[in-house]
């Protein structure tokens, strides 16, 4: 079968990082273009200033991969949806619940696909979690997501503007195995967002949360911004059988009682694109809202501190 053309809405780290050369890999999408303000592009494909520019002058197109900053993708979504494009969305989808939900009722409306990724959730040892805490229960669960900014996002202010998310934008993929794993739902108790005096984003995250379990597990999760000694992306869970498990490296390696019992490399974004390929030859969306809906119940209910200024 011939790769289907793909477009690409948003050249930055991840973009170049990740979905570019997922693509150039894929035996299912071949790049047709790349959509960047600034005219970065890739190989010899044509570069358009603005996705309006690429629907008039590459109209057979009908997918994009939309790799914006969170802030601007309600617009470039509807966009794309308004021109009969079937759409991949970066995480997190969009900067409120309202606009993601405008988005999945305008796709049903325009019968177009509309595929939400979350890519911490293509992993074969969060799955492996999600069956063993179904089958054990939750007694406690610790989130430990801890990177550099200056390392993740280099000279990018728009992460430290309101809609930027802050450490919430590489936390959230955190919640994204959490909502994934957990065998029941879990709400936020409370919250601490620790803001730079000079930022309108937080740099540190504390959060407690809650259930209706009656056993009442210990949960809690902790962001951090400003870590320069490597990544911690963590999360620890105690079953109702006594046993640690422990997610690592954002979900790639599990360990029961310290053992390592599934490890694997870095195949979030191949398999991201496979499941696109799937969903295309359905005709099916996949929109899954609660990581971001848990997210916005850390603003809706955190307590805000004034932390030092941030520099780069």
């Amino acid at each position: 079968m011939a790769k289907r053309k793909i477009a690409v809405i948003g050249v930055g780290k991840i973009a170049q990082d990740q979905h570019l050369p997922v693509i150039d890999a894929s035996d299912d999408f071949e790049l047709a273009a790349t959509v960047s303000t600034r005219g970065v592009g890739h190989g010899s494909v044509p570069v358009f200033k603005t996705p309006a520019e690429l629907y008039a002058a590459m109209p057979d197109v009908s997918l994009v991969s939309i790799c914006t900053p969170p802030g601007i993708r309600h617009t470039y979504v509807r966009e794309a949806l308004d021109a009969g494009k079937d759409v991949m969305m970066e995480k997190p989808p969009t900067t409120t619940i309202s606009e993601l939900d405008d988005l999945i009722a305008h796709a049903k409306r325009l019968d177009r696909v509309l595929y939400q990724t979350w890519h911490s959730q293509f992993n074969a040892a969060v799955d492996r979690t999600k069956v063993i805490l179904a089958e054990e229960g939750v007694t406690s669960a610790r989130i430990d997501w801890r990177e550099s900014v200056r390392k993740w996002h280099p000279g990018q202010d728009w992460v430290w503007e309101p809609g930027g998310f802050g450490v919430c934008d590489p936390g959230i993929n955190a919640f994204s195995i959490f909502t994934k794993v957990m065998p029941f739902p879990v709400f936020v108790d409370k919250a601490t967002l620790t803001f730079p005096e000079n930022r309108q984003t937080p740099v540190d995250v504390e959060i407690a949360f809650k259930s209706s379990q009656a056993h009442q597990p210990d949960l809690s999760c902790g962001f951090n911004w400003l870590e320069e000694n490597g990544e911690v992306w963590t999360i620890r869970f105690t079953t109702g059988q006594g046993n640690e498990i422990k997610l690592e490296r954002g979900g790639r390696t599990l360990r029961v009682n310290g053992e390592v019992v599934l490890e694997h490399g870095d195949l979030e974004y191949s398999a991201m694109y496979d499941r696109f390929a799937d969903l295309l030859e359905a005709h099916e969306s996949d929109v899954d809202a609660a990581p971001l809906r848990l997210m916005s119940d850390v603003f809706f209910l955190g307590a805000r501190v004034d932390g030092p200024a941030f520099e780069w």
